[in-house]
Formats: C-alpha cells, structure tokens, sequence
C-alpha cells in the first residue's frame, strides 16, 4: 500500500502538478515504496513529458524499452528525440526503432533523418540490435530470411533473436514464424521430456514463447495454446493475459466469445489475469472485473470487482475509468465526495475520447450563466480593478473566481476556497452558511482557469475563510461589496453603459 507521501504525489498528480507527475513517475520506475511498474511510470513520466519537463524526457529514454514505448509510438517519439538530443545514445536506438523500424510510419523527413543519426550513433556505441536495424535499412526486405538463415547455420543465438526481433517489429509476422516457430517447438520438447516440473527459460526464450503464440492466435491451436502456457510461466504478462481469457472464454472487453467452446475456468483465468494485472496490464484488471460480477462463478464478489474496476481505471483503462465515474455518480448519496469522484473519472474518460462520459460530465456539473449581479463590471474597469486589488484583496479575488468559474454572488463571497479546490474541480458548497445555497460542481477545463484558482489559494493561505475569519459573516461582506460598487459607479464615468446597468439592477435588488 501506498505510503502518505506517495497519496500525496498522487493526488498532486492527477490535479495537473507536473512535479508531483514526474517525482511519482519516479517513484514507480524504481519501485520506492510502491511495486514497480514500468508501465505506471511511463504514464506520469509521459503527463509530465507533454508539460517541458526535461527531466521526464531524459527518464523516459533512459528506463522505458523500445516494447513497452511501441504501442504509444506517436505520442511518445518527440521525448525520444528530445532525449536524444540531449546526448542519450539509448535514446537514439528507440527513437530509430520507432520511427525506421516501422514500415507504415508516416514520419516527416527530418525526424528519419534524426532517427537515422540515433542509429548511427548507437551502432557506434555497441548497442544490442543497432548493428540489425542498421542492416535493415541497408538491404532490401527479401535479405531477411536469407540472413537469419546464414545467423543461424552460424549457430549463433543471439544473432536469430535479433533478427526475429527485427522482423517482429517490423510486422512480418510469417518470417518470424519460419524462423522462430522451430526454436518455440524445441522449448516445448523440452518441457514435455520435463513432465511436471517447468522448465526454466532465460528472457529471450520467454519472449519467444509469447510472440509465437501471438502469431499464431487465432488459429494455432493446441500448439499456440502451449506457447503462451509455458510463456505464462515464465513471466510473460501478454501470454498471462491470453491464457486468463482463454480460461474465461472472454475476449479484453469482458465479452463471451462464441468462438471458444467449452465451459469457462474462472477460478485459473483469475489466478492468471491477477498476474498480468500485477505486471500493469489494465485490460487483466478489467476483465477480472467483469468476472467477479459473474453470477455463476463461485467467488462472486462485488466489492472485489469494484477493486479491480478501479486498479484498471487508475492505470488509464478509459471504459473502466467511465464506468468507475458513472457508479461513483449513481452512489453519491452513499459516500463523502462520490461527486468528487464521478467526476474525475468521467474527466479521464473524456480526454480518452468518450462521448458518454462528456454527456454525463454536462449533466454532473453543468456550465452556469455568467450572471449579472456587478461582477463583471468590477473587472472591466482598469485603474478601479488594481485599486480594489490593493484595498481590498479578499474581495477582489473572490470577484475574480465568480467571473471565471460563473459563481453566483451568495457562492463567491462564502465560498470556502481551501475545502473548494479538489484538483480537478471545485466543490461549491455554501449550504452550512446559507439557505438556499445547494452542493455543485465547478469542472476546471482549461490551464488558465487553474492559474487563477492558484492565486487565490496562495492568497488565501493563511486566511480563515469562516464567519469568524478577518471577513466577517455574510452580512458584513455583503455590505462591503455593495459599498465597493456604490463607489465605483460614481467613479468611472467611461464604463460602458451595460455594465453600469448591470451595477445599478444589483443594488436595487
């Protein structure tokens, strides 16, 4: 479990922090005081990457390999590129195998040709894999079979892994099963001669096992079935996951697949899909989800699905994070800041792209109207607004926050700034201190709608923001403010005359 420091860099993270971002990316890199996770890493690294920050850039293409960095190629390619710019060779060779190693990449010529001075330079360095990748761009794609042949025949091992790694990064998946096939044949062989007891395979055979079961699906069989069985055991968290929805007859969304006959093992798909998820697959914990709502299973168990709903949420799985925002809304009544919740989970789901959980956000926490209560007028008025700011900084800051976040004006002078900020959002609840006020949420959408919330937190700091606090109870503001516009009308002549409309409907009202 998580210690306070690391909830702390949590919650600084998900609020948009991109020091908290990047010292939890950190924290999970090199597993201090959480289990490590290289993909968890990798998320906050990248979320502090897309805000400058260097130190993520040089992170991200010193620790994350090529495997974990191809399925998010294109967003993650510019921090490669900055890092090896920086003078990080390891770098470079990613940065090559992204953008070189990938027949259908649609990169501009300037970032190949910095790709290709990435390879180079790794090539001179020594790296593994440099020296094939730089052959494959050399030579015509039909030299490939006769090169692994000649690697082979060679009895060299570590040239066929990397050139099998070559051509699976490159999407041949046939040449990679001409060449790769038999080695995975000889593995299970040997397992088969080793009855009970599970061989032991290095890394590279792991892989193997994995990546020939892979190719082989859907179609392989008993003999693609047993290459991810003995990758499963070996570690491999993409074969642990294809063997747990192989045992549940599911496919990664949850759903019964009709192609897979025969009555479902969920007892082994949890035990397998708990160790996938473990290794920071977000689909395992999905599926695992969905399997403990399961009537006919017998551990059935709400909570536990709930669990793993929000583990897979937590590592960026978006129907999981619309589903744990949806829920959190549904139980509201149930739990403090279940609003809170929904809607941070809803967030998440909509910068994934999810119409449902933007539909859902418009109805949680509409936009309200700007209102036309004097605000507005207040802050259209050049010298009068920074001689507010000076005599009367609380108000003027408050005024500020109603005409950013359209508070109305009961909202804006007893808002309790420090309990209203929840990172993603503001908690606009003034009901303990007046009658009509009623619980809302506020979305903060935009940097610049977080700037201003964060000059009024530094502001209020050391403010008590209660009755009994420097501003007094509700009266006594309200009295403040209606003096502070009284006096403002009779001093700007310029403002438009809307604006002083607007001022002089309020104070009649």
């Amino acid at each position: 479990m998580a210690n306070r420091e690391t909830l702390g860099l949590i919650k600084g993270a998900r609020a948009g922090d991109v020091a908290c971002q990047l010292a939890l990316g950190r924290v999970y890199l090199f597993g201090q005081g959480v289990p490590q996770s290289l993909p968890t890493a990798l998320h906050w690294l990248a979320r502090a990457a897309q805000e400058d920050s260097q130190e993520a850039c040089l992170l991200i293409g010193t620790h994350v390999p090529f495997e974990l960095a191809q399925p998010a190629a294109k967003a993650l390619i510019p921090y490669y590129a900055q890092a090896y710019d920086a003078g990080l060779v390891q770098a470079g060779l990613v940065l090559a195998q992204l953008v070189l190693g990938n027949a259908a990449s649609t990169s501009c010529d300037t970032l190949r040709a910095k790709a290709r001075l990435g390879l180079e330079a790794a090539v001179r360095a020594g790296l593994p894999d440099a020296q094939w990748l730089l052959s494959l761009q050399q030579g015509p794609s039909d030299t490939f079979m006769p090169a692994v042949r000649q690697a082979a025949a060679q009895g060299g091992d570590v040239d066929t892994h990397a050139w099998l790694e070559q051509a699976w990064n490159t999407g041949d998946h046939a040449a990679f099963l001409a060449q790769g096939l038999p080695l995975a044949r000889e593995l299970l062989q040997r397992q088969a001669a080793a009855g009970a007891r599970t061989l032991a395979l290095d890394a590279q055979q792991v892989l193997l096992l994995s990546r020939c079961a892979q190719a082989l699906a859907p179609g392989g069989g008993a003999e693609g079935w047993q290459c991810c069985e003995l990758a499963a055991h070996g570690g491999d968290r993409t074969a642990q996951l294809e063997l747990g929805l192989g045992y549940a007859r599911m496919d990664a969304h949850g759903q019964r697949l009709a192609t897979r006959n025969g009555a479902a093992n969920f007892k082994r798909a949890v035990r397998w899909l708990t160790q996938a998820g473990e290794q920071g697959l977000a689909e395992a914990w999905f599926v695992l989800s969905r399997i403990y709502t399961k009537p006919e299973f017998s551990q059935r168990n709400v909570v536990e699905a709930q669990s793993c709903l929000e583990r897979a949420a937590d590592l960026g799985h978006g129907p999981a994070q619309l589903e744990c925002g949806m829920h959190a809304w549904r139980t509201r009544r149930e739990g403090v800041n279940s609003d809170v919740r929904a809607a941070y989970w809803l967030l998440q789901a909509q910068a994934q792209g999810s119409h449902e959980a933007e539909a859902a956000l418009a109805r949680i926490a509409p936009r309200g109207d700007a209102g036309d209560w004097g605000q507005c007028g207040v802050l259209h008025a050049g010298a009068q607004r920074r001689q507010l700011g000076q005599n009367h900084p609380l108000l003027a800051a408050r005024l500020e926050l109603a005409r950013c976040f359209h508070l109305s004006r009961a909202e804006a002078l007893l808002l309790d700034v420090h309990a209203a900020d929840q990172g993603h959002c503001l908690l606009i609840d003034i009901s303990a201190t007046h009658g009509r006020g009623k619980r809302r949420l506020v979305l903060i959408r935009t940097a610049q709608e977080r700037q201003v919330l964060d000059q009024v937190m530094r502001l209020f700091e050391r403010v008590d923001c209660g009755m009994d606090g420097p501003e007094g109870n509700y009266r006594q503001r309200l009295y403040r403010l209606k003096c502070y516009l009284a006096e403002l009308e009779s001093a700007q002549a310029h403002v438009p005359q809307d604006d002083l409309a607007q001022e002089r409907q309020f104070l009649a009202a």
